[in-house]
């Protein structure tokens, strides 16, 4: 070797060393974790391998029992977290509102039924951002979920309606969308439009199925079905072995969808997912249907107003007569939804809703959205956490946005933080767990970590996470997180959250402890 050679390879392993700030022996990791040198060791050679040389990884392991930090590598270096900004924004739920708060969906109108159940006038539906009005959450059944709904309007005595149905989602301030997505995004339901009259996930189910033959178009319907999307058909059924390569587009700030690509013959039908634009006139088109299956009919039109539309006519529904309501499940089922299945639209709805909670308490300034209102109150959560400043510099709740960044140090911190919080248990109960369910389900099956990780995933083009809770072999309770980005390759043996859950396993099999003495432990900040 020369000594050109030997001082590149020499200045290389320096700076690793230096960036992730701990001391390992160049001798290769032990083949059980059996103490802190050991583990450490062990997560060094997951992290330095050659093929994330033009990555970055962030790696933060605490005792939640001793302070202790067991390992660190560029704690305190801002990466795109992804989902595991969910962590912060449902840390600040709970801590705000409680497990056992409920968003309510309001029926108003400006007086009641008459004798026979006549309705003079309009009736209003008024949303504060209930996520869970949707069929996925009744076994598929929409109309299950607006039940209780209709039933409140059932119980007032109200047979019929001499005025308008209205839509009124002015609840929240600003635009459907959270800050800085990505507009190619738009029609997936993982960024579905944010409203507070929201159903169904504000998506819909495109299913295609083969014609009669081949050269004819395929058959296209809608799940459930409505008249709020237009379909244009522009499929084609084709031999059976050829490929099918089906699309959807719908363009923005339309609900039109455009079905394209070959059907192969007896394909019995394939679906799919898109979001539709303002989902609060699909909210009222279902409810309209609802109402006319129980007999109830309505004599007007169907309207939508939002909050410019409030700034422009208020209404004080002080002064009007609330017939009934509906409520969500409580708040830690939401949350427990929000993090299993990671729902992005939930986790910005919860967000909005409480910043809009707050005006009246702290008013809205002339531009300021429900969103931004909410971003002030997760800022004012985490000072009082002890998340440093500018270590979590998030812009939206979801972790949807490219924007939004985070240190391990800064989610560590709420991890600890919050396994003190008086709603710890709520907080822990709702990640998904390794092996089990949730994100998790299919990952570190039939391996010690099975059943004793309890992590938030994160998953985006640049971005993977892996950040949560695990009480090692040796029974001590760690927080952890393990941040990947900049990480590329088209090798299935190397995937990109095949290490993360590596580190996982080690964690939960480790057999050290970081007790007061005899070890090598560093107090956490």
């Amino acid at each position: 070797m020369s000594k050109h050679s030997l001082l590149s390879k020499l200045a290389t392993v320096a700076l690793a060393l230096l960036l992730c700030r701990t001391e390992v022996a160049a001798a290769g990791p032990s083949p059980t974790p059996e103490s802190v040198e050991s583990l450490q060791r062990r997560i060094y050679s997951v992290i330095s391998q050659p093929r994330y040389n033009a990555a970055l990884w962030g790696v933060k392991v605490v005792s939640l029992d001793t302070h202790k930090t067991l390992y660190e590598c560029n704690a305190g270096r801002l990466f795109a977290p992804a989902s595991n900004s969910k962590l912060f924004t449902m840390a600040l739920m709970l801590d705000r509102l409680g497990p056992d708060y409920r968003i309510t969906t309001s029926l108003y109108a400006k007086e009641r039924p008459n004798s026979r159940g006549t309705l003079k006038g309009d009736l209003v539906v008024y949303g504060r951002g209930d996520p869970t009005i949707t069929g996925h959450l009744h076994n598929g059944d929409l109309a299950a979920a607006l039940e209780p709904l209709v039933s409140a309007l059932v119980n007032a005595g109200v047979k019929k309606i001499n005025g308008d149905l209205i839509g009124d989602e002015s609840f929240f301030h600003g635009p459907p969308f959270g800050s800085d997505w990505s507009w190619n995004d738009l029609q997936y339901p993982f960024a579905a439009e944010v409203s507070a009259l929201t159903i169904n996930d504000n998506a819909l189910t495109v299913v295609v199925r083969a014609g009669a033959q081949a050269g004819l178009p395929g058959i296209v319907a809608v799940v459930p079905p409505t008249h709020y999307i237009a379909i244009s058909n522009l499929t084609q059924t084709v031999a059976r072995n050829a490929e099918a390569g089906l699309s959807l587009y719908r363009p923005l700030g339309e609900n039109v969808v455009y079905v394209s690509g070959g059907v192969p013959e007896e394909t019995p039908g394939a679906g799919d997912d898109v979001t539709v634009h303002r989902p609060a006139g699909l909210f009222m088109e279902q409810f309209r249907e609802a109402l006319a299956r129980h007999g109830i009919t309505v004599s007007g039109h169907t309207r939508l107003v939002n909050w410019l539309d409030r700034q422009a006519q208020p209404i004080g529904y002080g002064q009007w007569v609330e017939l009934g309501s509906a409520r969500s499940p409580a708040l830690d089922d939401m949350v427990r939804e929000v993090e299993k299945s990671s729902v992005n639209l939930y986790a910005d709805l919860l967000l909005a809703h409480l910043g809009s909670m707050s005006h009246g308490k702290i008013p809205f300034a002339p531009d300021e959205t429900s969103e931004d209102a909410g971003m002030r109150a997760l800022r004012d959560f985490l000072t009082e956490a002890g998340v440093p400043a500018g270590e979590a510099l998030l812009n939206e709740g979801s972790g949807l946005s490219n924007g939004n960044l985070a240190t391990p140090n800064a989610i560590v911190k709420i991890l600890a933080f919050m396994s003190r919080h008086k709603c710890a248990k709520e907080y822990f109960d709702a990640l998904p767990v390794a092996g089990t369910d949730g994100t998790l389900r299919a990952r570190m099956r039939q391996t010690v970590a099975a059943g004793a990780v309890h992590a938030k995933t994160g998953t985006s083009t640049w971005a993977n996470s892996l950040s949560g809770y695990v009480t090692s072999a040796a029974g001590e309770r760690l927080a952890f997180s393990l941040m990947l980005n900049r990480y590329q390759t088209s090798d299935p043996d190397h995937a990109k959250a095949a290490d993360l859950d590596a580190i996982a396993v080690m964690l939960a099999g480790f057999t050290g402890r970081t007790g007061p003495a005899g070890t090598t432990g560093v107090e956490a900040p």
